[in-house]
C-alpha cells in the first residue's frame, strides 16, 4: 500500500492548479486587443446600412476577430465569445447597435 501511496503521490502532483498570477497572459496592446472584442468605440457606426465596408470597419475598430449580423428576428446562440462583434441591425437593414459577444 505505502508503495502504491509513493507512485502515486508525483503524479497527483503534477495536476495542481497555478496560481492565477503565474497563468495570465501577457497584456495586450490597447490596438487589436488580442481579437477581443471592444465595442465601446464604434457608437458613430450607427445609422449606416449593412455592407461588407461597414463590416470590416466595425472589425478593425472593434479589434474582434469575427462578426455576426443580428437581423429582426434572428434567432442567435447565447454562447459568450469575447473575440466576436455582434453587430443588431434594425427593419431597414442599418445598424442598430453592437455589442461584443
Amino acid at each position: 500500500m505505502k508503495a502504491a501511496l509513493a507512485i502515486l503521490l508525483p503524479l497527483t502532483m503534477a495536476c495542481t492548479a497555478v496560481p492565477a498570477e503565474e497563468a495570465a497572459e501577457p497584456a495586450q496592446p490597447a490596438v487589436g486587443l488580442g481579437g477581443r472584442c471592444d465595442a465601446s468605440g464604434l457608437g458613430n457606426l450607427v445609422g449606416r446600412e449593412a455592407s461588407d465596408a461597414l463590416g470590416a470597419e466595425a472589425l478593425r475598430r472593434s479589434g474582434a476577430r469575427m462578426l455576426r449580423w443580428i437581423r429582426p428576428g434572428d434567432i442567435v446562440t447565447m454562447d459568450y465569445s469575447e473575440q466576436r462583434l455582434n453587430i443588431h441591425l434594425d427593419a431597414r437593414n442599418r445598424a442598430e447597435r453592437f455589442a461584443c459577444g
